[in-house]
């Protein structure tokens, strides 16, 4: 069984309608609301886009080189539902998710991810040989079934197989207090693994949602904490 369906299939049966992740930029000042549904829309396109365009099967690695988005969530869930090793190396890996004007040196396929707030695509920018992946996964399907199981030694996460990632993001939910009524503001960034467990993974195994705040600006966290109506915070923001 992969991550994505140990730890986020079950939220996705229990109730698809609500929220997952709330994302803020304050550099553009956007705020996006995803519901499970939509985030497993996301995952379910990016594990057929990954399985069917670009082979990647269970083991093989998948870069994840973004930032703490909706976007980077439903790479990541797809990468693990089609049972690929995330790593933050591009070097050898068989797909690079990489920032606009970002690299990824080694990588055999570089997708670029967008990061519009809306999920639009790259809009016939110059790519150098990328790929825009907002363009490319929105045609495949909405829901994705494994070829076959992933084993629970596959790697997961760098060297942590799935079983071990799926166990420490349930331990990290239980010490960080994160339950199914738990709505968590992070000013966490995603690196790997450490980000990933804490603020993305956390949450998902304590079946909480998610605030996740980009480019922070301090001074409007209070009112956020209000407004969002957070229990839980990760990241020790002001």
């Amino acid at each position: 069984m992969s991550v994505t369906e140990a730890l986020f299939t079950p939220l996705l049966a229990a109730g698809p309608g609500r929220p997952l992740i709330t994302h803020y930029d304050d550099a553009d000042g956007s705020r996006v609301e995803l519901s499970r549904a939509t985030i497993a829309n996301w995952a379910a396109k990016t594990a057929n886009w990954l399985r069917d365009e670009h082979d990647v099967e269970p083991g093989d690695r998948v870069a994840v080189l973004l930032p703490a988005h909706w976007q980077t969530a439903g790479v990541l869930l797809g990468a693990w539902w089609c049972g690929a090793t995330v790593t933050d190396d591009p070097a050898g890996a068989k797909v690079a998710f990489v920032v606009p004007e970002g690299t990824a040196p080694g990588a055999d396929v570089v997708a670029v991810a967008s990061l519009h707030p809306m999920g639009l695509g790259l809009r016939g920018q110059e790519l150098g040989g990328a790929v825009d992946f907002l363009d490319d996964v929105r045609v495949f399907g909405d829901d994705f079934t494994p070829w076959g199981p992933t084993p629970g030694t596959t790697p997961a996460l760098g060297r942590s197989t799935v079983d071990d990632v799926v166990a420490e993001a349930r331990s990290r939910a239980e010490t960080l207090g994160i339950t199914g009524e738990s709505r968590v503001l992070s000013t966490v960034e995603w690196t790997q693994p450490d980000g990933v467990l804490n603020s993305l993974l956390a949450v998902l195994a304590g079946g909480g949602s998610l605030v996740q705040c980009s480019n922070v600006n301090a001074d409007l966290l209070p009112a956020r904490r209000v407004s969002e109506k957070t229990t839980v915070e990760l990241g020790g923001a002001a």
